[in-house]
């Protein structure tokens, strides 16, 4: 049996940043131990830095991202950290943020740890951005790819700052997602390295060739320099150029991945598996056969998209932009009605209360459609609240309500009777809010044509883990 190897995974989300130490497991190639997890809140929201962006824009300080990976490396053991030899990154897709070559960060010790803080670097623009109105993308020239460009995807992101923010741009001479700038930051890399299932998450992606736009991109005047190098997701970006917290010098980093993916590679144990994840946003998922392609014309109308997966593979992704953080505006929208009236209340409790209520209530027959932040291929589409009477408006029928809508307009996106059809067998839940939510479980069985079952709230870290561990344990065999 090859040597045992510890990797760590990290995951880099909206609201928080995961990582996971994983071993494999012992007299089992395929199994793996998840030796120990640890979850900080990012708490990384932040004004837009261009005025244009308006409400619409959702940006993040990298800073404080960074500050809570640091804050996770630093509650994992240290005697773990130390015998760590690969490390898995993964994080939000379409996003994008800029950083000064050679400036974007500086190392330094934090206590006895070496850390690396970010310098000359943008904040992210997250994909939930929405400045990109359907006015502007029906600008935009049409991209060679199988997937449609959104707002909130890399490439019409800078289409917008070149438009409208030009200078701004000028400051910059590289970009990619946090997780690929984290991933350059620990290598010293002199130019960012993207894994194909980013580079598709931006747009203008041919995941045939392998290849960005580049002669459509520089027709329309975009600043091609900006685009990372693509290599294909399992392969190695670096070492670390500085030992980080425990780990040594020298150890392998991988290419980022995208969170999607890296979550149900932790998770689909068969082909026959569907993966449902419910965090911030919602995504439905399940694997094409090998040699699937997909149609090279985009659909912007499309609520189902193919993205890269590994070994030039596609998944098949009803991706909604309506979750988690559909029932965090809830909640405190709640909260904010209580301070109206001058009541002070913790959105912790107000959830934990609201959880309770729709628990004890089994049914009810009012309908939500919560769509409060529009759907990528119906973006004008808002929420709406219909069936009111007044035995539904308790907290426990609107909650109830609320998650079960989340559900159902998954269903609309991607019918679930198409899962069997493509031969599905099983549904395997993951992400935060699913894992938190009672109530949304029991409206994902209710819901599903098949058994459910549930993953960790550390999937993705723990799927960018074993990518690398994987990739260790054939070298070793070879």
């Amino acid at each position: 049996m090859a040597a045992r190897s510890v990797t760590l995974g990290i995951d880099l989300g909206t609201t928080s940043v995961k990582a996971a130490l994983v071993e494999a497991a012992r007299g089992d190639p395929s199994g793996f131990v998840v030796l120990a997890s640890c979850a900080r809140p990012t708490r990384a929201e932040t004004a837009a830095q261009s005025a244009a962006a308006g409400p619409q824009g959702q940006e993040q300080d990298v800073r404080r991202i960074v500050q809570a990976l640091h804050e996770c490396l630093a509650a994992l053991p240290r005697q773990q950290l130390c015998k760590v030899c690969g490390i898995g990154v993964s994080g939000q897709m379409h996003g994008v943020m800029f950083w000064k070559t050679g400036q974007g960060c500086e190392w330094t010790k934090a206590g006895a740890a070496p850390v690396f803080e970010p310098r000359a670097v943008s904040h992210l623009v997250t994909w939930q951005d929405g400045r990109c109105g359907s006015e502007f993308l029906a600008s935009l020239p049409r991209p060679e790819s199988h997937l449609s460009v959104a707002t909130g995807f890399g490439c019409a992101t800078i289409f917008w700052l070149l438009k409208n923010s030009p200078e701004f741009l000028k400051s910059y001479d590289a970009a990619g997602t946090i997780h690929d700038y984290v991933v350059a930051m620990l290598c010293g890399l002199t130019r960012p390295l993207m894994s194909d299932q980013n580079a598709a998450s931006w747009g203008y992606f041919n995941t045939r060739s392998q290849s960005w736009n580049l002669e459509i991109l520089r027709d329309a005047g975009f600043p091609v320099h900006l685009l990372p190098d693509v290599t294909e997701p399992g392969n190695v970006a670096g070492r670390t150029s500085q030992t980080w917290f425990e780990i040594p010098k020298g150890t392998q980093v991988g290419v980022a991945l995208g969170d999607l993916q890296a979550s149900v590679y932790s998770c689909m144990a068969q082909r026959t598996d569907a993966v449902l994840n419910i965090s911030t946003s919602v995504q439905l998922v399940a694997s094409m056969p090998s040699g699937f392609q997909p149609v090279q014309t985009p659909d912007p109308a499309a609520p189902v998209a193919y993205f890269p997966y590994f070994d030039r593979t596609y998944l098949a992704v009803a991706a909604s932009l309506n979750g988690g953080n559909v029932l965090a505006m809830f909640v405190h929208m709640l909260v904010q009605w209580m301070a109206d009236l001058g009541l002070e209340v913790e959105e912790s409790t107000v959830y934990s209360r609201m959880i309770q209520a729709a628990a004890q209530q089994k049914d009810t027959c009012l309908n939500i459609t919560p769509t409060v932040l529009g759907e990528r291929h119906l973006p004008d589409q808002l929420a709406s609240v219909t069936s009111i009477s007044s035995s539904d408006l308790s907290l426990g029928h609107v909650t109830r309500a609320l998650c079960r809508g989340i559900v159902q307009n998954l269903h609309s996106m991607l019918p679930f009777q198409q899962l069997q059809e493509w031969g599905v067998e099983r549904v395997i839940g993951s992400g935060g809010a699913l894992s938190r939510n009672q109530v949304l479980k029991q409206e994902v069985q209710r819901a599903f044509p098949f058994p459910v079952s549930y993953g960790q709230d550390v999937d993705a870290a723990v799927g960018a883990a074993l990518v690398m561990l994987q990739r260790n344990l054939n070298q070793q065999e070879y």
